[in-house]
């Protein structure tokens, strides 16, 4: 399972850190991915990370504001989002590809998580 946490309401310009804790497998040769969910929008890959080697993924969108990252002690994933935009307002999913690497395709999803909600607004 996948628990997510750390959304909320943030003024433009303003940081989050969002957390993707995995419970019953061990975060190791696995992909970790967030979503995006915005209304009246298509679903949006946001970043990845290769868990074995922290190898990492962005949509141009978030590239150089978020910053993907993980702690194998925790077995979680965190995503830092920084310089937020009205934009950036949506439901953040994370997911789990087992024995995958980046960029993960919907079909080899095991695993989503609960989703957080963000939402940028002054």
């Amino acid at each position: 399972q996948l628990q997510a946490s750390g959304g909320g309401l943030v003024q433009p310009g303003g940081s989050l850190r969002l957390s993707c804790v995995a419970s019953g497998f061990t975060l190791d040769n696995d992909a970790i991915a967030w979503f995006r969910l915005a209304p009246g929008k298509e679903r949006e890959g946001v970043s990845c990370i290769s868990v074995s080697d922290g190898a990492t993924i962005y949509a141009h969108s978030v590239k150089g504001r978020f910053t993907i990252s993980r702690d194998n002690a925790k077995n979680t994933v965190y995503l830092l989002m920084n310089s937020l935009r009205p934009e950036d307002t949506a439901v953040y999913y994370c997911a789990a590809a087992r024995e995958a690497r980046c960029p993960i395709m919907y079909y080899n999803i095991n695993y989503w998580g609960n989703g957080t909600l963000v939402t940028v607004s002054s």
